[in-house]
């Protein structure tokens, strides 16, 4: 399909869509593509899609992007899915290690130019890693920010070039959680520790008593999002 017919394609399945099930969802994107993958951090909402994968189409591949500056939580609860599901996580990485950042760019670039960071360790290997792809899968939901709030539940996604698969976009946290308990998915310990996003350890802190979900990641910058979705 050439562009037009993709956005077009787009426009009429996010209709049709809107109404079904996550599961539908995930189940119609991996009959639709055999070229689909799933992009997991680890987050609650990630692993209740991996969970669904392995009911559904449990051959899709799944990957993570390896920031190296993940929680040692974040990589505890890989090693634990890996146990249970039996899964080969592909490891993302970024071109150059953090020793190497610091020398090129600035110790704790995270600090002086946040969005430089992200765009190294985050945004480069994935646009890498979905070039090898014709569409797909993410956790994002609608009320986790207002970046977020106009997400489909398949879109066009213009920055990387593919289809874009949001199964959860419109179920609230209590929905993912309940999935979670309901299916005795495992998940990262953090969010017990009033972690409800979880980001690279040096720019993610806990989220205090009515602050925004989303206000423990880039603390104290106006920076919202790491760059993948918007």
């Amino acid at each position: 399909m050439n562009l037009l017919e993709k956005e077009e394609f787009a426009r009429i399945k996010a209709e049709e869509l809107e109404h079904l099930s996550a599961e539908e969802v995930v189940r119609f994107a991996a009959q639709q593509y055999s070229s689909l993958t799933f992009a997991c951090s680890f987050g609650a909402e990630d692993v209740v899609i991996v969970d669904m994968l392995q009911h559904i189409s449990p051959s899709t591949d799944i990957f993570y992007l390896d920031t190296d500056f993940h929680f040692q939580e974040t990589y505890d609860t890989r090693d634990r899915m890996v146990d249970r599901y039996g899964l080969d996580f592909v490891r993302v990485a970024p071109l150059i290690t953090p020793e190497e950042q610091a020398e090129k760019h600035a110790p704790e670039l995270w600090t002086s130019d946040p969005n430089l960071c992200c765009n190294i360790r985050k945004v480069e290997p994935l646009t890498r890693n979905l070039s090898r792809y014709d569409a797909w899968i993410t956790g994002i939901r609608r009320d986790q920010a207002p970046t977020r709030a106009n997400s489909k539940k398949v879109e066009y996604d213009y920055k990387f070039g593919l289809m874009k698969f949001n199964p959860l976009a419109d179920w609230t946290s209590e929905d993912v959680w309940k999935y979670i308990r309901d299916n005795d998915v495992i998940y990262n310990p953090l969010h017990d520790r009033n972690f409800p996003s979880i980001g690279c350890e040096q720019c993610t802190r806990q989220v205090m008593p009515g602050e925004d979900p989303r206000a423990g990641r880039w603390s104290g910058n106006d920076k919202t999002e790491c760059g993948l979705h918007k």
